[in-house]
């Protein structure tokens, strides 16, 4: 279920439909694709969809949970949720979701946009897009994942007093976006619609309130 900004997953019914049994499928089809032999946009588009499916699942995997982070398979003694788990294989790499984002996804491409690309299963997060990523009409999906985030309340908006309140995504990951305070406006403003764009305006700083996420499981509900 997808709406502008945000969508949400049926579980429940993909674990009783056959659903699961489908995109186990697709992503033991995407490990067997020898994924160095093509080119930028065909790989990028491969390691987020790769990402995207063995997200979901995990979570098929493991359901029902109120949240992703429920899912206490990481290695080590303080780690949470599934990300630092050695999941799959590809051209003999074994990975977890924290190496395909932060050690290929992030590096190789440094493109902030993949932060609205990337699902980890959560209602702050990013929607889950409808359709597969494509080499060919990847720059429009990247874009158009941008705009509906950022246009959406959980990405940014303005309290009662007038603070800024942003996803927590623009903390944990504040360079990506631009090191300088207007190098992450100007990111802000180049996928603003007139109504974020005007309380934008000509601000060269913003006074953040505060930070916020939440790890529901994005479940139709």
């Amino acid at each position: 279920v997808t709406e502008p900004g945000a969508s949400s997953f049926d579980y429940g019914r993909a674990k009783s439909d056959g659903g699961a049994a489908r995109v186990d499928v697709y992503v033991a089809m995407l490990t067997n694709i020898a994924i160095d032999d093509f080119n930028r946009d065909q790989q990028m588009a491969y390691w987020i969809n790769l990402y995207n499916a063995l997200t979901v699942k995990v979570v098929l995997d493991h359901y029902p949970v109120d949240s992703i982070r429920d899912i206490d398979i990481s290695p080590g003694l303080f780690s949470s949720g599934p990300w630092g788990e050695k999941l799959i294989t590809v051209e003999g790499r074994t990975l977890s979701l924290d190496d395909i984002e932060h050690r290929i996804l992030r590096p190789i491409w440094g493109d902030a946009r993949i932060h609205y690309v990337v699902n980890c299963a959560s209602i702050g997060c990013p929607a889950l897009a409808a359709k597969a990523y494509e080499a060919g009409t990847l720059e429009t999906q990247l874009d158009q994942a941008a705009k509906d985030f950022i246009n959406h309340p959980r990405a940014v908006h303005r309290g009662h007093d007038g603070e800024w309140v942003l996803s927590s995504l623009y903390d944990w990951y504040r360079d990506d976006f631009g090191k300088r305070d207007a190098d992450f406006i100007n990111h802000l403003k180049r996928f603003a619609e007139p109504e974020l764009a005007g309380m934008l305006g000509n601000v060269q700083e913003l006074d953040i309130a505060d930070y916020a996420y939440d790890w529901a499981l994005n479940d139709v509900r």
